[in-house]
């Protein structure tokens, strides 16, 4: 009788370490696809990231121009040039040629 409750006992222990590994198995795979799922969601933060840097530089580069511009245009160059193309003013003595195409 000793011998059958020794065994029955060795036998359930080896269930529950059966049952165990199963359990960490099944628990180190959850974690393997969850990493190799954070890695590819890094992966396109970065490359949204980098994008989003190239925009930022092209919109400083654009802020740059329109400040340019905004100082050329209180030029007096800018002035004469808006005044004989939008206009067609000119100087006091000067001649205006005209192409007969436009």
């Amino acid at each position: 009788m000793a011998r059958k409750a020794a065994y029955r006992k060795r036998r359930q222990n080896r269930f529950g370490m059966f049952l165990a590994y199963i359990v960490v198995i099944m628990l180190l795979i959850v974690v393997a696809f969850d990493s190799i799922e954070l890695k590819a969601k890094k992966a396109s933060y970065q490359q949204r990231e980098a994008a989003l840097l190239e925009q930022i530089a092209a919109e400083e580069q654009r802020a740059l121009e329109i400040e340019e511009f905004e100082k050329y245009t209180h030029t007096k160059k800018y002035v004469e040039e808006v005044a004989r193309d939008k206009l067609g003013l000119v100087y006091e003595g000067e001649i205006l040629f005209k192409d007969d195409n436009q």
